[in-house]
């Protein structure tokens, strides 16, 4: 059994349909990369996931758990992390206090652990742990934000457009640190603009267009796709 199944769902906003008949599977360990041209739905699909919006129809099952209904601080205590593409952080508040933002279901007696196994994998912050994050560049803003959805050490995180609006150099240090989480044990459900590089790392991906499943495969063979090439990959 996967740890995440969609299975057929349909939903959009008021009386647009964004998302028709959409299924995927996410497996423990995994990472699965979804791409696809703006206005193709991945944000949808990572929102109706997050339980942000519900399935019009459809299912969507997460470790043995029907989810369809459930609100995100539901999901989030069944093992599952968002970091959304924007306003990803508290940006008035130090590092640390991020971090304890992300730890809201933690007892009181684990914090201080969590906070350090979050130091560890991210050294970065433990030197700015005392800065203000507002201060910071975007690259150091999204570790930030990916420490603090990491605080409860969840099953699956979800990523949007993690690399969005960085340079080439921090796009690098960010896929090299979710390959890191995710040969931590974590499962990541990724979308990401920067496709080819994203399919380099994933174990599968999906194409996503005008809504609707186009392409799944292996990351390599999404890249090696004719079709999948000249359609979303520039050539």
């Amino acid at each position: 059994m996967p740890l995440l199944k969609v299975d057929g769902i349909s939903c959009g906003y008021g009386d647009t349909e964004i998302l028709r008949h959409v299924s995927m599977t996410v497996a423990e360990r995994e990472i699965v990369c979804i791409i696809g041209p703006n206005g193709a739905g991945k944000s949808t699909l990572m929102k109706t996931v997050f339980g942000l919006l519900h399935p019009r129809e459809g299912s969507i099952d997460f470790g043995g758990e029907d989810i369809s209904r459930k609100v995100p601080h539901q999901i989030v205590k069944l093992g599952m992390c968002f970091v959304p593409q924007v306003a990803n952080v508290f940006t008035a508040l130090s590092v640390e206090e991020n971090l304890e933002m992300g730890a809201f279901t933690l007892p009181k007696g684990e914090l201080e652990a969590s906070k350090q196994r979050i130091y560890d994998m991210f050294p970065r912050l433990r030197e700015r742990r005392r800065q203000a994050v507002g201060k910071m560049s975007g690259g150091e803003r999204q570790l930030v934000a990916m420490g603090s959805a990491l605080m409860l050490e969840p099953r699956l995180l979800l990523l949007d457009e993690p690399t969005a609006a960085l340079s080439p150099k921090l796009v690098d240090e960010i896929f090299e640190r979710v390959a890191r989480i995710n040969e931590s044990g974590i499962a990541i459900m990724m979308v990401e603009q920067n496709a080819r590089q994203s399919l380099q790392m994933a174990h599968r991906g999906y194409v996503l267009a005008n809504g609707e499943n186009r392409h799944e495969g292996t990351g390599k063979e999404l890249l090696d796709d004719p079709n999948v090439g000249r359609l979303y990959l520039g050539g």
